[in-house]
């Protein structure tokens, strides 16, 4: 394992006020979460402008997260390396451009091509910004403040990003979602250069070059594969790109091996709390965050309800999220993060399994109780991630740790919506919601395994 001395270079300009950093950075974190759920309330009006096909609805909605998933890894290598500030203002720079392009694009490929960049802009800030908190805020108990702080940004975005782009999209058009929320970038972009401090590795590695490649290609070619898949999954060209996306992430895997400065140091594998925060955020992607996705257009495939009901009705999950996330710092000493991973995917399971088992005859009222419950799992689960991930790495590889964490949970998430809009195509469109029964069990399954998982690979050495 690399121990390169860590320091943090401050600038003459950026002020020491912790507050400050910690309000732009979750700020930002809220609205990358924000941005990435534009197409849940905007979808329809949006296909209708661009004039959008089945294939195209879906690419619109996995776009961004194949960017987040393509450049958190090496967005958070590039902030250990050449500065973690720098790197977290350029993916909110990079975020706001992208953003400003969705006002002008005419067709649905140039949207997807913008979404992928905004994902990529907001990897950048996912992965950075909590490398720059845990430099921030050094001793443990300032860090499990920042840290909850952050998970509550996750949910907080999930839970004002539909419902504003829904009023936004009802008085303006959809176009200005996208203008609004690209000033939005611009002013974290500016503000980030006030009051963040930079901060980096003593000494920087090589760019790896050969490693960013493969691995972005890599999970490029496997999330493709599975967006093509919710279309019809028997064609050749899901296998095509199934089977080129493995063959390039096992390059990777050789190339980081063979590497003295690897961008993901492999030898962290070996360490249970590293391993157990890794398999805890997939798990956590592939069960109650790609189920809860769902929520609004199962609402309105089985009973009809408008697109502004759906993101209300997904508020009870979002927003328990944040809240619980809020609290998550005032657990007692024997709540360990490794503990909390596992109550909170086994709470998951439970939450995600009581959303089904509904029928024709019953409502969004059904699914209340159990997103209520799955959302506080999930905010205490988000809090407990966070301080795994930057705690289970050395601490010039901060943002590194960070971004290898949420490319977990993105590709986690994924595989889930994936398996679950399978399951519900397959049931057929006068089935919906049995589709939907089964998609949960599935799901609640998932996160079971995820907390046997995390237990087996605590116990390792």
């Amino acid at each position: 394992m690399n121990t390169l001395p860590d320091t943090t270079a401050l600038s003459p300009q950026a002020p020491l006020s912790t507050s400050a950093a910690l309000t732009v950075v979750s700020l930002a974190t809220a609205l990358v979460l924000a941005v990435f759920t534009i197409p849940l309330t905007t979808l329809g009006s949006t296909s209708a402008a661009l004039g959008s096909n089945a294939g195209g609805l879906a690419w619109i909605l996995s776009a961004m997260p194949l960017g987040c998933a393509i450049g958190l890894l090496p967005g958070g290598a590039l902030g250990d390396d050449y500065g973690r500030r720098r790197v977290f203002n350029a993916g909110l720079a990079l975020m706001a451009l992208s953003l400003a392009g969705g006002m002008l694009v005419t067709g649905t490929a140039a949207l997807v091509l913008l979404r992928v960049v905004q994902g990529i802009g907001g990897a950048a800030v996912m992965a950075c910004g909590l490398g720059l908190l845990a430099k921030v805020f050094p001793e443990p108990a300032q860090r499990t403040h920042a840290t909850a702080m952050w998970a509550t940004a996750l949910g907080a975005g999930v839970a004002i990003g539909p419902i504003l782009a829904a009023v936004i999209d009802g008085l303006a058009g959809w176009r200005s979602v996208y203008g609004v929320e690209a000033i939005l970038a611009a002013a974290l972009a500016i503000a980030g250069t006030r009051f963040l401090p930079e901060s980096r590795a003593d000494q920087a590695r090589p760019l790896d070059l050969s490693g960013t490649l493969t691995l972005g290609t890599g999970m490029a070619a496997v999330l493709a594969g599975m967006t093509e898949a919710r279309a019809d999954w028997t064609r050749p060209l899901v296998f095509g790109l199934a089977i080129a996306g493995i063959l390039l992430l096992a390059a990777f895997i050789a190339i980081e091996y063979r590497k003295r400065q690897p961008m993901l140091d492999l030898a962290l594998f070996r360490r249970g709390d590293f391993t157990g925060a890794i398999l805890g955020a997939f798990f956590s992607g592939t069960g109650v965050l790609a189920i809860m996705s769902l929520v609004p257009t199962i609402l309105h495939r089985a009973y009809g309800t408008s697109p502004v009901v759906g993101a209300f009705v997904l508020l009870a999950w979002s927003a328990m999220t944040a809240i619980a996330a809020l609290l998550a710092k005032r657990l007692p000493g024997w709540a360990t993060p490794p503990r909390v991973i596992v109550g909170g995917l086994l709470a998951c399971a439970i939450g995600q399994a009581a959303t089904g088992f509904t029928g024709p005859d019953g409502s969004y009222l059904h699914f209340l109780p159990g997103m209520l419950l799955a959302g506080i799992a999930n905010g205490l689960l988000n809090a407990a991630l966070g301080q795994q991930a930057i705690a289970s790495v050395p601490p010039e590889r901060a943002a590194m740790g960070s971004g290898a964490n949420n490319t977990a949970r993105y590709l986690g998430s994924a595989a889930g919506l994936t398996l679950a809009a399978l399951l519900v195509a397959h049931a057929g469109p006068d089935n919906v919601l049995d589709g939907w029964n089964l998609a949960v069990i599935v799901s609640a399954l998932l996160s079971l395994l995820g907390a046997v998982c995390v237990i087996l690979a605590g116990r390792s050495r």
